[in-house]
């Protein structure tokens, strides 16, 4: 049975960490055989009293500092404190209600014999707000989440790694190295496009499936996509092939309605095209509001359409963000380029 380590990495998580950490630290599994490491970015609300409270109450709590606050390198910190076979990454506001967790996870590798293991981790909590039940359904729909992910799925089975991987074993690390410092977002994913070129296997298995906690107010929700899609289009930078359709549709649909927006000002006729198409944007989402809200209560229904609000356009703005960054950075070095070739 491998024994584990819980990466934990976290900034400003005092709401929900003991909870994550009870539930974490309680498992019905060896004590000598999991650690849990807490990898906290400077936190400035109560995080760090609440787990050096823990610490006293449970051996096996650790707790480094993750100077850089990037998530890429609280990662990287508690991993270069890890001392067991496998370690496992979970956010601080992501709940582990099965007792069996850890044990189901270290089995899983015995069993598959795999690299890395992905995991199911839709979007829960105790007692959500309408807010959050109308992010757990939209983001559950193929118009707010990639469809190709199979973080929803229950089937156990072999997978390319980059949208699902969250286990490793400690050779892993040894083989493709620690996570790109250069990422505050996507990191994972920009780790797990490395496990695949390295022709490592990931085994999904619905067994070790975790809650995760939806963002509780439209700004929340809209800040978080706006990091994913500042993330994806650094992936796409450094790994072109990465970038899919999917991706590329809330991006090119907002300068859309921008830009096509302001022109419809000196373009009559293009005024109607843009009135159509953003109608008809519209309506879709009050459709999708409709349909995914059918069961829901009236005040969750409501707020579908808004999320996607958020999700589309939240990610857009994080995309375009990271893409004008990249071309900023990709003429200051040819200009440094070129001076260096001027003759003195």
């Amino acid at each position: 049975m491998p024994s584990v380590s819980v990466i934990v990495p976290v900034r400003n998580e005092s709401r929900s960490i003991e909870h994550t950490l009870r539930l974490l630290l309680t498992q019905d599994f060896p004590l000598d055989q999991f650690e849990v490491i807490v990898s906290d970015g400077v936190s400035t609300d109560d995080t760090v009293p609440i787990v050096r409270r823990l610490q006293a109450e449970f051996a096996n709590l650790k707790l480094v500092f993750n100077y850089d606050k990037l998530s890429s390198a609280g990662r990287n910190t508690a991993i270069r404190h890890a001392t067991k076979d496998v370690l496992v990454i979970v956010d601080g506001h992501c709940h582990v209600p099965d007792p069996l967790y850890l044990k189901k996870l270290s089995d899983a590798f015995a069993e598959s014999k795999a690299d890395c293991l992905g995991r199911p981790q839709p979007l829960d909590v105790e007692n959500p707000t309408p807010f959050q039940q109308a992010v757990r359904a939209a983001r559950s729909s193929r118009l707010g989440h990639n469809p190709d992910s199979d973080i929803y799925s229950n089937e156990a089975k072999f997978v390319p790694p980059q949208s699902t991987a969250v286990a490793y074993s400690r050779s892993v690390f040894a083989t493709i190295g620690l996570f790109d410092q250069d990422f505050d977002a996507c990191e994972d994913v920009e780790f797990n496009e490395r496990v695949h070129a390295a022709g490592l296997t990931c085994y999904f298995t619905p067994t070790v499936k975790i809650l995760y906690e939806p963002r509780s107010s439209f700004r929340a929700l809209f800040y978080q996509l706006g990091r994913y899609g500042s993330g994806r289009a650094k992936l796409a930078a450094k790994h072109p092939k990465s970038l899919s359709i999917p991706a590329l549709v809330p991006p090119l649909w907002a300068v859309w309605v921008t830009v096509a927006g302001l022109l419809s000002f000196a373009v009559p006729y293009l005024g109607w095209v843009w009135l159509g198409s953003v109608s008809l944007y519209a309506s879709v989402l009050l459709g999708a509001g409709v349909v995914l809200g059918r069961r829901q209560p009236g005040a969750v229904a409501a707020r579908i359409p808004v999320v996607f609000v958020a999700i589309h356009f939240g990610f857009a703005w994080g995309f375009w963000k990271e893409v004008a960054k990249q071309v900023r950075a990709h003429h200051w070095l040819k200009r440094r380029s070129v001076a260096r070739k001027l003759p003195a």
